[in-house]
Order: structure tokens, then C-alpha cells, then sequence
């Protein structure tokens, strides 16, 4: 039972990963204007992935210092992920 609880975190993990690479590159392609927000859809993905990931992404922002107009905060936030996955993994072999 507790190696399905190690798997159903691991895959949630996996999850929000995809979300933080997906919000990052919908995020780019508005800044640069390929994706145009006026369009009902592509404003609701986008509205949907900001309010998904930003919880997690706001703390990194409030911390690193300013790079110009260069957010590395979803690279981090990937990099804490994969820590954490392997965390996981870590003690779910040491329990077993």
C-alpha cells in the first residue's frame, strides 16, 4: 500500500513538472506575441497554467535577485522537483 502512495506522488510530481514546462513556454510565446490572449481559449490555458504553477513559482521570483527581465524561477522550481523525486525515491527504497 505505501509503494502505491510513493507512486501516486511520484506521478503528481511528474504532473505539475509538465505544467511548470508548459506555463513557461506559453509564457514566453504571449511575451514575444505569438499566442495573442485576446482569444478566449488560449487566455483561459494560459489563465489556467499561471494559476496552476504561480503558487509555487512566487516565493522563487520574491527571492532570486533581478536578471533583467530573465525568469529563472521555473528552471528552479523544475530542479526542486527532480531533488524531491529523487528524495522519494531514496526513501521509498530504503523502506523496502
Amino acid at each position: 500500500m505505501v509503494s502505491i502512495a510513493f507512486w501516486l506522488v511520484e506521478e503528481l510530481l511528474d504532473l505539475y513538472m509538465w505544467a511548470v514546462i508548459i506555463a513557461a513556454i506559453l509564457s514566453t510565446l504571449v511575451s514575444f506575441g505569438v499566442l495573442d490572449t485576446r482569444n478566449h481559449i488560449v487566455r483561459t490555458i494560459c489563465d489556467f497554467f499561471y494559476r496552476v504553477t504561480e503558487p509555487a513559482l512566487r516565493p522563487i521570483r520574491r527571492r532570486m535577485p533581478d536578471l533583467g527581465g530573465i525568469d529563472l524561477s521555473p528552471l528552479i522550481l523544475l530542479l526542486l522537483i527532480i531533488a524531491l523525486r529523487t528524495a522519494l525515491q531514496h526513501i521509498e527504497l530504503a523502506l523496502f
